[in-house]
C-alpha cells in the first residue's frame, strides 16, 4: 500500500524559487532570509554534492570564472565561493519549520541531504525533486520522511497524466510538479482525486499566481515572492502558507 497523503495545514504553499530570486542573488542565504521577510516560509532550492561529500546549494553545479570552470562534485568545500550555502548553513540560519523544496540536480546527494534535515529535525518539512519516477520511488525505499516530487512535463509522460499520477500513487510519490502553463483545474482535480498534490513552477505573474491558486493548486514557485505573496493573500479566499 503506498503511504497516505500527508494533507498540508493551509491550502497553498508559495515557494520562493531559489529564495527571493528576484530581490537578492539567488541560492544564498540572503535571498532565503529576504524570502522569509516578505511573507513565506516556503523555500526552494537546487541541490549538489561537493567532491568531499557536502550537500550545497546552488543552481548550475559550476563554479568558477569563464576561463576555468569546475562542476561542484570536483570541488571540496573550503573551495567553493563564500556564496554558496550548504544545507546545514541554510537550517542553521533559517531555523527547522521552514519549508524546503530541493530539486536534486546530484542523486548522490539524497542520502546527505536527508541526513542533514533530519539532524536540524526538519526531514518531515523536506520535499525532494527529480524527473525520473523510477529514482523517486528508490528514495522512497530508503527515506519515508521527505515529500517526493516528480518533475516533469505533460508531453513526457508517454501513456497520459492519469497513467502518471496513478503510477506516482502506486510507488508513494506525493507530488506532481508542472510548468504552470500545463496546469488546468481537471488536471489538478486528477491529482486529488489520486491523492497526490499538484504544483507550478514559473509562477512570475500575479495573474498567473492567482489563477492557479484559484485551480486549487497545492503549491506555487515564483521568484516574485511579494506578488506569490499578494496574489494568494488571506482574504481573497483563504489561501495561506505553512
Amino acid at each position: 500500500m503506498p503511504p497516505d497523503l500527508r494533507p498540508l495545514d493551509l491550502p497553498t504553499r508559495r515557494f520562493a524559487h531559489r529564495g527571493a530570486s528576484a530581490h537578492a542573488p539567488e541560492n544564498t542565504i540572503e535571498a532565503f532570509q529576504l524570502a522569509v521577510r516578505l511573507g513565506t516560509s516556503s523555500l526552494e532550492s537546487d541541490v549538489w554534492l561537493t567532491r568531499d561529500g557536502v550537500a550545497v546549494l546552488d543552481h548550475d553545479g559550476v563554479v568558477g570564472g569563464r576561463l576555468r570552470r569546475r562542476p561542484v562534485a570536483e570541488v571540496d568545500r573550503a573551495d567553493l565561493p563564500d556564496h554558496v550555502p550548504t544545507l546545514a548553513d541554510f537550517y542553521e540560519t533559517l531555523g527547522p519549520a521552514v519549508e524546503l523544496c530541493l530539486d536534486i540536480k546530484d542523486p548522490a546527494a539524497v542520502d546527505e541531504v536527508v541526513r542533514v534535515a533530519d539532524d536540524a529535525g526538519a526531514a518531515a518539512r523536506l520535499w525532494m525533486c527529480h524527473p525520473e519516477v523510477a529514482l523517486l520511488a528508490e528514495w522512497r525505499t530508503r527515506h519515508p520522511a521527505p515529500r517526493l516530487v516528480n518533475s516533469t512535463f505533460l508531453g513526457h509522460m508517454e501513456r497520459g497524466p492519469e497513467r502518471r499520477v496513478a503510477e506516482l500513487r502506486e510507488l508513494g510519490v506525493d507530488t506532481l510538479n508542472l510548468h504552470h502553463s500545463e496546469w488546468t483545474a481537471g488536471l489538478v482535480t486528477l491529482c486529488h482525486r489520486f491523492g497526490r498534490y499538484a504544483f507550478g513552477w514559473d509562477a512570475q505573474h500575479e495573474r498567473v499566481i492567482h489563477g492557479l491558486w484559484k485551480m486549487g493548486i497545492d503549491g506555487i514557485f515564483s521568484d516574485h515572492v511579494d506578488r506569490l505573496v499578494e496574489a494568494t493573500r488571506d482574504g481573497t479566499d483563504g489561501a495561506g502558507d505553512g
